[in-house]
């Protein structure tokens, strides 16, 4: 059995065939600094964690051909392409080590960070983010950047300016705790602060993409903003549903109540009509939908009662993983 490496390194990867050689140098490179070394306690050992998300060019292969050369390098291959969240999700599901870092494929981050990250985590920090200060992106790419994280500063509270920066150190603890599905990567300081864990960030590098494009299209926006109010709601409702729909229903009856009551006093003291007022129709309407705020509410608190996770992504091939020399 082999021993737990001080370091998981955790890159997921899709049709980045150019850019993986180089990373892998840089990686390579970095891991050799002595300095990062005496920041562990015991002899320093990493893994890295390369996970395909489904690549349709090369990428895999090269690094299958790397593996007997690297050792440490192991390979994950989804089944197909199902998404930077599912892909580090499978990453963490086989992480071993004391800490664990994330990077992108696509030279942007830079891997010689991973001290500084790790430094931090040392002070007492479970979770430490990347802080592109300076970035080094297209417009189309910062301005909704900017937007989302200040969004969701403001809506959380956490003191991060870039929760979605690629480049993290984690804890394991941290990594086994989550459960990301959907496009929650975004979240992941959000998740982590939720479940007690302490968070901060450094800045780091940013470099321009030397090779391909993109893989964020605007087809991502929209289910992004569905995942940051499913963040929203489980980060504070999850345990309880009855205080958000409860709420709801409360202020939704105490509205229609209200207006039925205004009716029924014109009525009874004035003798104003009643039939064919659309105000009463949504003093009806406002109790009806109290009512299912209600019913809501009651049904997802007998679902938290009984509920199971499944991971979002299922494993093609893995090498190298676990001790297996190939495993299909």
């Amino acid at each position: 059995m082999q021993p737990t490496p001080a370091l998981t390194i955790i890159v997921p990867f899709f049709n980045e065939e150019e850019s993986l050689p180089l990373l892998l140098d840089q990686i390579c490179e970095a891991t050799a600094d002595e300095e990062l070394h005496r920041l562990f306690d015991r002899p320093f050992s990493f893994e890295l964690l390369m996970i395909d998300d489904g690549s349709t060019d090369g990428s895999a292969d090269f690094v299958r051909e790397q593996i007997a050369r690297k050792p440490e390098l192991k390979l994950v291959s989804l089944q197909k392409n199902f998404g930077k969240t599912a892909a580090l999700a499978a990453g963490f599901s086989y992480a071993s080590g004391e800490y664990v870092v994330t990077l992108d494929a696509d030279l942007q981050d830079d891997p010689f960070a991973f001290k500084q990250l790790i430094e931090k985590l040392q002070e007492g920090y479970d979770l430490v983010s990347g802080w592109k200060r300076q970035r080094n992106d297209p417009l189309s790419k910062t301005v909704p950047s900017r937007v989302f994280n200040l969004t969701t500063r403001l809506f959380t509270g956490i003191a991060l300016h870039d929760f979605n920066c690629g480049l993290k150190a984690y804890r394991r603890k941290v990594v086994q705790s989550l459960d990301l599905h959907g496009e929650m990567h975004r979240y992941i300081p959000v998740l982590a602060e939720w479940n007690g864990f302490r968070v901060s960030e450094v800045p780091v590098k940013h470099s321009p993409r030397k090779f391909g494009k993109t893989k964020f299209g605007t087809s991502r926006i929209f289910p992004g903003l569905f995942d940051f109010f499913t963040v929203l709601f489980i980060t504070r409702y999850l345990r309880q549903p009855m205080h958000f729909f409860g709420m709801l229903s409360l202020v939704s009856f105490l509205a229609g109540f209200g207006i039925s009551l205004y009716v029924t006093i014109g009525k009874v003291f004035f003798n104003e009509a009643v039939v064919n007022r659309p105000i009463l129709f949504l003093g009806i309407l406002l109790i009806i939908v109290a009512v299912q705020f209600f019913s809501i509410g009651l049904l997802g608190e007998m679902l938290t009662r009984d509920t199971s996770s499944t991971p979002d992504y299922t494993v093609r091939e893995t090498v190298n993983v676990d001790g297996r020399e190939n495993d299909k």
